[in-house]
């Protein structure tokens, strides 16, 4: 028997149990498209986290207090003058800029509306490192943040929200806890990230969060953020910055009392999380397309039973017991391949559904169906297949044939 006409002969068993067939099928559809689907969702997930934290700036080290691998007795704040300390072309010749901030949580209200937002106090120069445009309107300038000024750039949604707008909102007064503040700019939209939305919050001068706002003890920083001249150079900036605060802070060898991250570092854990969790759903999905192999197998053996006389017939005519495998092993792989074929349609839909769900919620996530995952899910099916088809086939083939047409 050759292999075209077992597959003629396998396509007319199946086409003669058409609903046995089309059950069977569907359990390994089910398990191909949820296969697909989780590995689609995985990836747009790792997709638009590694986006949104390279849409945070390039080549940024994020400079915060604290060590949590070291025990300290004592920590020193980050200051404005470490800041400044990261600008001397002598001790740090790889930065090419620094942005000091303090954040805080507070109530931004309107004369019709309140809402809790994050509020940023920084300097002129946080507009180029985390590469902020505007729609409308201008940053902080070196005149207002030594003028301690009232005024405040507005995020998208934050502006949605208290003005039920995001256009025409320079010159409008908005209340940042009780205090009245000028609206001197609307940020573009940035999207959310692992960080939270870009897009809810306000920035105000650094000098005026520290005096009326977010009043640290030690007038100490949140974060300094420090751009590098180019992405070969981080290794080199991140040792620079680290000496400096070592001189500065005092610090023993081995007691850093601050950390240090890049954006790479950010990419890094991202990715590794965004990889197990495409794994762990991928794995669950698995699971029901071996179901669906074991739906195969006892369909298989149903099969084997019912044609048992008609296999004792073909053998007794000279068919030999590889004819019989081959037959029967077709059937089972043609069941999963339909099933593959079929699962990658429902696992593209699923994807397509999600994305614009996410996009009706304004969730900037894209599922990605790559051809790896299309091919793995192909593969892993046909695999199945074959695999449960065995046995119901190697016991077909063999049978006595006196046995089997003694059969009932």
């Amino acid at each position: 028997m050759n292999l075209w006409q077992a597959i003629v002969e396998a396509l007319e068993s199946l086409y003669s149990n058409k609903l046995r067939s089309f059950l069977t099928i569907l359990g390994i559809v089910i398990g191909v498209g949820a296969v697909i689907a989780m590995m689609a969702v995985g990836a747009g997930a790792q997709e638009t986290i590694t986006g949104s934290i390279s849409g945070i700036g390039s080549n940024l080290l994020f400079v915060i207090r604290g060590n949590p691998t070291v025990e300290l007795t004592r920590i020193e704040p980050l200051t404005s003058e470490d800041a400044e300390a990261f600008l001397d072309q002598f001790q740090a010749p790889s930065v090419a800029g620094v942005a000091p901030v303090v954040n805080g949580s507070l109530v931004v209200s309107t004369a019709g509306e309140s809402t809790r937002t994050t509020v940023y106090g920084v300097t002129p120069a946080y507009q180029q490192i985390r590469n902020y445009g505007l729609t409308e309107g201008v940053f902080i300038s070196e005149e207002q943040l030594l003028g301690r000024s009232s005024v405040a750039l507005i995020g998208p949604d934050t502006a949605e929200k208290l003005f039920g707008r995001r256009e025409g909102l320079v010159g409008e007064t908005l209340r940042i806890e009780g205090q009245p503040f000028r609206v001197i700019g609307l940020l573009e939209t940035k999207g959310g990230s692992s960080f939270g939305s870009q897009d809810d919050l306000l920035i105000i001068p650094l000098s005026t969060a520290q005096a009326r706002l977010i009043r640290h003890p030690d007038n100490r920083l949140d974060m300094i953020l420090v751009q590098v001249i180019s992405p070969e150079l981080t290794t080199q900036a991140t040792e620079e910055i680290a000496q400096i605060l070592r001189s500065r802070h005092r610090a023993r060898i081995g007691q850093d009392d601050f950390t240090i991250f890049s954006q790479d570092d950010f990419v890094d854990l991202a990715k590794t999380i965004t990889g197990v969790l495409t794994i762990f759903l991928g794995g669950i999905a698995g699971i029901s397309l071996l179901v669906g192999g074991i739906g195969i197998m006892n369909i298989m053996l149903v099969s084997v039973t019912e044609r048992t006389r008609e296999i004792g017939l073909r053998k007794a005519l000279g068919a030999r017991k590889k004819d019989i495998l081959i037959q029967f092993l077709t059937e089972s792989s043609l069941l999963s391949l339909f099933g593959g074929i079929i699962g990658i349609g429902l696992g593209w839909l699923i994807s397509y559904v999600v994305g614009r769900i996410a996009v009706a919620n304004n969730t900037p996530f894209t599922p990605q169906v790559s051809l790896d995952a299309i091919l793995l899910a192909t593969l892993f099916s046909t695999a199945v297949g074959l695999f449960f088809g065995l046995y119901p086939a190697n016991r077909a083939a063999n049978l006595e044939p006196v046995e089997a047409l003694r059969h009932e």
